[in-house]
């Protein structure tokens, strides 16, 4: 059986979905014949999309054993609910979360509906499930697939300590004390609704002991002129422009907090990989303190994972696609999202009974390495193609 993924989310891009497409892609070519039609940033991605068509037709043409087609995204399956000329092969959408609840109403009356003509609504959550079939999307045609996570990550790890420079990559002992000092971890871009300014301003500095909070991702320490010019925008423009480009809406926010708490909090930017994998293994926690924002959602929570596999406890809000990936008490811990007070007691809870914790962080990295893996989402995507291939 062979089929063709088309995707606008790929390597060299970095991102969630365009780990998700890679993994999808390579891992089902263990077990089916695949061909790809991917965005590698050769072209402007207009052009990419205005060419699409076209280069579907073409490749089914050289390639006639070619069953099913599969779109990574709401964005690129709403172009292709548009195309013309291979409606007799089967067809799928993976639905990843802000691709549905999107607040662009044209969006919402005109495109979602079209979802209907795929043959089956791939969601990575029960929530973005929950979603998609609120907005009228069969519920018939949905089923959720959970993403996968890396293999487990290494154990071993750089633990930063007291007094120590994080403002690069390396980290300096200026004083000669080694005493290890415990750090909780964020990771991920500054957007809203990750919660991070919340988390900063209610939470850590209401918690005791000698810590950090560490956080990591794509971060301006001053304002940059794309800032100011969308910060010129009406308010729901303003909304839309930033949630259509996924920017950190979080950043102006999260500048002023770090000013006022430089000892408990610093922000590291983007880090070299290998690092970052050492930076959750060392970590007393890594946190998720999502909110709810209208207009976007939490599809997966993937890095949770990535976290949980390091051996790290998970404390992360419950709240939307985040509880298709962590179990309470299974492979993290689920606190309620604005609860200040459940949120401190957690945390202070992990300082001081560090032994309990890392135990228990252990336990939940072989739950998440039994249950969640790329091999075990590839093959549910290839027993989905395959089932839907022999239906009439």
């Amino acid at each position: 059986m062979e089929i063709l993924f088309v995707s606008h989310k790929y390597p060299p891009a970095v991102g969630g979905m365009e780990k998700q497409s890679f993994e999808l892609i390579n891992n089902v070519a263990l077990y089916l014949k695949v061909h790809t039609i991917v965005y590698d940033n050769k072209e402007s991605i207009l052009t990419f999309f205005f060419h699409l068509n076209r280069r579907i037709l073409s490749k089914i043409n050289d390639n006639p054993r070619i069953k099913l087609i599969h779109f990574n995204d709401g964005l690129i399956a709403a172009v292709a609910s548009f195309h013309k000329g291979y409606d007799h092969l089967k067809r799928v959408v993976t639905l990843h979360g802000l691709d549905v609840v999107f607040p662009f109403p044209y969006f919402q009356r005109r495109i979602i509906p079209r979802f209907n003509v795929f043959d089956r609504i791939i969601t990575v959550s029960q929530a973005t499930a929950q979603a998609a079939q609120s907005r009228g999307i069969d519920a018939s045609r949905i089923l959720v697939i959970p993403n996968g996570v890396d293999p487990v990550l290494p154990s071993t790890a750089v633990i930063p300590e007291n007094n120590l420079d994080f403002t690069g990559t390396e980290y300096h002992n200026l004083n000669g004390n080694v005493t290890p000092l415990p750090y909780f971890i964020t990771l991920g871009r500054a957007v809203r609704r990750k919660g991070f300014s919340w988390l900063m301003e209610h939470v850590i500095p209401a918690v005791q002991g000698n810590f950090k909070l560490i956080m990591i991702g794509p971060f301006d320490h001053s304002p940059t002129l794309t800032e100011r010019l969308l910060n010129l925008l009406p308010n729901k423009l303003y909304h839309l422009f930033t949630l259509f480009l996924g920017y950190p809406t979080d950043q102006q926010d999260m500048r002023k907090l770090l000013k006022a708490y430089p000892e408990q909090i610093q922000h590291l930017g983007k880090v070299p990989f290998a690092q970052l994998k050492q930076l959750l293994a060392g970590a007393q926690a890594f946190l998720m303190p999502n909110i709810q924002v209208p207009g976007d959602m939490e599809g997966f929570g993937l890095v949770c994972l990535e976290a949980s596999a390091a051996g790290t406890i998970v404390v992360a809000a419950e709240l939307e696609g985040i509880t298709s990936a962590i179990t309470h008490n299974h492979n993290g811990l689920l606190l309620a999202s604005r609860d200040a007070h459940a949120w401190i007691t957690q945390l202070q809870s992990i300082l001081d009974h560090p032994d309990h914790y890392e135990k228990l962080g252990q336990k939940f990295k072989c739950n998440t390495s039994r249950a969640f893996s790329w091999d075990i989402m590839a093959r549910n995507y290839c027993q989905t193609f395959v089932e839907l291939c022999q239906t009439l």
